[in-house]
């Protein structure tokens, strides 16, 4: 994943309200939030294993 963007931002298919999922994208990392508490805890992911978590979800879902 080659985007590197320090602020919090959710999908532009979300809707205005705060029952969304923020992510913030800084090199190797990737950070997820609940929009509904920002300072609540994050989870943090390898920018390699969010992108294929992406991708999973384009294409259909991952088969659980």
């Amino acid at each position: 994943m080659s985007a590197s963007r320090r602020d919090w931002f959710k999908s532009s298919r979300s809707s205005s309200n705060a029952n969304c999922v923020e992510v913030r994208l800084g090199g190797d990392a990737v950070d997820v939030r609940d929009s509904k508490d920002p300072s609540g805890p994050t989870l943090a992911f390898v920018a390699a294993s969010w992108a294929s978590f992406t991708l999973a979800i384009k294409l259909g879902g991952p088969r659980l």
